[in-house]
Protein backbone atom coordinates (compact mmCIF):
# COMPACT_ATOMS: atom_id res chain seq x y z
CA UNK A 1 0.00 0.00 0.00
CA UNK A 2 1.33 3.42 -0.94
CA UNK A 3 2.16 5.74 1.95
CA UNK A 4 0.32 9.07 1.89
CA UNK A 5 2.79 11.92 2.44
CA UNK A 6 2.28 13.88 5.62
CA UNK A 7 2.35 17.67 5.84
CA UNK A 8 5.87 17.49 7.22
CA UNK A 9 6.96 15.36 4.21
CA UNK A 10 5.44 17.84 1.77
CA UNK A 11 7.07 20.74 3.62
CA UNK A 12 10.49 19.04 3.47
CA UNK A 13 10.10 18.25 -0.24
CA UNK A 14 9.10 21.85 -1.01
CA UNK A 15 12.01 23.22 1.02
CA UNK A 16 14.40 20.90 -0.86
CA UNK A 17 13.03 22.12 -4.21
CA UNK A 18 13.50 25.76 -3.17
CA UNK A 19 17.05 25.06 -2.01
CA UNK A 20 17.85 23.30 -5.31
CA UNK A 21 16.39 26.27 -7.24
CA UNK A 22 18.50 28.76 -5.29
CA UNK A 23 21.63 26.56 -5.65
CA UNK A 24 21.19 26.47 -9.44
CA UNK A 25 21.29 30.28 -9.58
CA UNK A 26 17.61 31.09 -9.11
CA UNK A 27 16.42 34.08 -7.19
CA UNK A 28 13.36 34.46 -4.93
CA UNK A 29 11.69 37.89 -4.96
CA UNK A 30 9.98 39.18 -1.87
CA UNK A 31 6.42 40.34 -2.53
CA UNK A 32 4.95 42.97 -0.21
CA UNK A 33 1.89 42.02 1.80
CA UNK A 34 -1.41 43.00 0.18
CA UNK A 35 -0.06 42.87 -3.37
CA UNK A 36 -2.45 41.08 -5.74
CA UNK A 37 -1.38 38.16 -7.88
CA UNK A 38 -3.84 39.11 -10.63
CA UNK A 39 -2.45 40.35 -13.92
CA UNK A 40 -3.75 43.84 -14.69
CA UNK A 41 -3.49 43.23 -18.46
CA UNK A 42 -5.87 40.26 -18.38
CA UNK A 43 -9.63 40.91 -18.39
CA UNK A 44 -11.36 39.98 -15.18
CA UNK A 45 -13.95 37.24 -15.05
CA UNK A 46 -17.54 38.37 -14.86
CA UNK A 47 -19.32 37.76 -11.62
CA UNK A 48 -22.91 36.61 -11.26
CA UNK A 49 -23.92 40.08 -10.10
CA UNK A 50 -22.72 41.52 -13.42
CA UNK A 51 -24.41 38.81 -15.47
CA UNK A 52 -27.85 39.25 -13.87
CA UNK A 53 -28.04 43.05 -13.93
CA UNK A 54 -30.61 43.26 -16.76
CA UNK A 55 -34.36 43.38 -16.33
CA UNK A 56 -36.20 40.21 -15.43
CA UNK A 57 -37.15 38.27 -18.54
CA UNK A 58 -40.54 36.70 -19.08
CA UNK A 59 -40.64 32.93 -18.88
CA UNK A 60 -42.01 30.75 -21.63
CA UNK A 61 -45.28 29.17 -20.44
CA UNK A 62 -45.15 25.39 -20.64
CA UNK A 63 -48.40 24.57 -18.89
CA UNK A 64 -49.63 22.46 -21.81
CA UNK A 65 -46.46 20.34 -21.72
CA UNK A 66 -46.78 19.79 -17.97
CA UNK A 67 -50.45 18.85 -18.36
CA UNK A 68 -49.58 16.31 -21.05
CA UNK A 69 -46.88 14.75 -18.89
CA UNK A 70 -49.26 14.55 -15.93
CA UNK A 71 -51.93 12.86 -18.06
CA UNK A 72 -49.38 10.32 -19.30
CA UNK A 73 -48.27 9.61 -15.77
CA UNK A 74 -51.84 9.06 -14.56
CA UNK A 75 -52.72 6.76 -17.46
CA UNK A 76 -49.67 4.61 -16.85
CA UNK A 77 -50.18 4.42 -13.10
CA UNK A 78 -53.91 3.62 -13.38
CA UNK A 79 -53.30 0.42 -15.37
CA UNK A 80 -52.19 -2.17 -12.82
CA UNK A 81 -49.72 -4.70 -14.11
CA UNK A 82 -50.91 -8.27 -14.12
CA UNK A 83 -49.17 -10.20 -11.42
CA UNK A 84 -48.29 -13.77 -12.21
CA UNK A 85 -49.36 -16.00 -9.39
CA UNK A 86 -46.57 -18.15 -8.13
CA UNK A 87 -47.07 -21.82 -7.50
CA UNK A 88 -47.38 -22.73 -3.83
CA UNK A 89 -46.17 -25.76 -1.99
CA UNK A 90 -48.99 -27.93 -0.68
CA UNK A 91 -48.49 -30.80 1.74
CA UNK A 92 -50.49 -34.00 1.13
CA UNK A 93 -51.44 -35.76 4.38
CA UNK A 94 -52.51 -39.38 4.90
CA UNK A 95 -55.59 -40.49 6.88
CA UNK A 96 -53.73 -40.26 10.17
CA UNK A 97 -52.50 -36.67 9.63
CA UNK A 98 -48.95 -37.62 8.75
CA UNK A 99 -47.38 -35.74 5.80
CA UNK A 100 -46.88 -37.98 2.75
CA UNK A 101 -45.42 -35.63 0.17
CA UNK A 102 -45.42 -32.06 -1.08
CA UNK A 103 -46.71 -30.89 -4.44
CA UNK A 104 -46.60 -27.54 -6.23
CA UNK A 105 -50.07 -26.15 -6.87
CA UNK A 106 -50.91 -23.09 -9.00
CA UNK A 107 -53.86 -21.22 -7.56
Amino acid sequence: MKKIPTKADVRRALQAEVQAFIASGGCVNQVPAGKSGKDATQPEHRTLREIFTGPKQERTPLDHVVAELQSRRQSVSSAKPKVKKRPKKKVIYDDFGEPLRTVWVEE
